[in-house]
């Protein structure tokens, strides 16, 4: 009896004190508030220092080799990440050509012919304008074959073995192009591998154009289809600027359609 009248009096003064407390003025209320908050606030402020200190502790309790081989794992966990970041990037990048070389070869006109093949060397010098791709005579391959990208002419082949074949980039001299502007006239010109610029192998003189005024900066550059190696039609480049050599024809400096500085894959022409 004791205890069940010990309950009711608290459960009516908890009661009558939620009473109070609705019926105090805004003034009074915030008051109380603060000062119930004083009282508490001590309690959770040493129970979240009490949480910091049992996490500091633990780490002081990890024996330091212990620490510092989970260091070196994380390290290493974060190294083969970025890896597998960076070869997934190089995986994208390579089916985004891939897709792009697959949709022009049918609107191409020599889908029939073209052979595919990778970059597998690069002749250190700038002065011979080589590289060697991963298919050779068991492919069909054979010397003076068109090599080109999607973006226009890279050359020709060379020496071919069983399994690969260098190329002849445009620009050397072992390679000489005719080409012809794409303009109303189609001035024609020839690509002998005159060391243009040292430094940007993008860049080839063609000589022998006719003296016209008509050709310009911008114009396109093709294959004219002359010779028994490059057939008509294929994009070489565009003019950059002219000059006319010694008042006989007019020289121009172009851009090649193709980078040849970073080729990866290619496109041999079979005949």
């Amino acid at each position: 009896m004791f205890y069940k009248r010990a309950q009711y009096i608290a459960l009516a003064f908890a009661a009558v004190l939620t009473v109070v407390l609705l019926n105090l003025p805004p003034g009074a209320s915030s008051r109380l508030k603060l000062a119930l908050g004083s009282v508490f606030l001590p309690l959770f402020g040493l129970a979240g220092s009490a949480s910091t200190f049992v996490d500091r502790a633990s780490w002081a309790l990890i024996p330091k080799k212990v620490a510092i081989a989970e260091i070196h794992r994380l390290q290493r966990e974060n190294d083969q990440l970025k890896l597998a970041a960076q070869e997934g990037a190089d995986a994208l990048q390579e089916n985004q050509r891939l897709r792009q070389q697959l949709n022009w070869l049918p609107r191409s006109g020599w889908a029939g012919r073209l052979k595919p093949a990778r970059i597998v060397g690069r002749d250190p010098t700038i002065w011979w304008r080589t590289c060697t791709i991963d298919i050779g005579s068991r492919h069909g391959v054979r010397p003076k074959l068109p090599v080109l990208t999607t973006d226009g002419l890279v050359g020709q082949t060379g020496q071919v073995t069983e399994t690969q074949t260098q190329v002849i980039l445009v620009g050397d001299p072992a390679c000489g192009v005719s080409v012809h502007v794409q303009n109303e006239t189609k001035d024609q010109g020839f690509i002998s591998g005159s060391q243009v610029s040292v430094l940007d192998q993008s860049v080839v003189g063609v000589s022998f154009l006719q003296i016209n005024r008509r050709i310009l900066a911008g114009q396109t550059l093709v294959t004219s289809g002359l010779g028994s190696v490059f057939p008509r039609g294929i994009p070489v480049g565009t003019v950059l600027d002219t000059q006319i050599h010694d008042g006989l024809f007019t020289q121009a400096r172009i851009r090649l359609a193709a980078d040849i500085g970073r080729l990866q894959e290619v496109w041999v022409m079979l005949q």
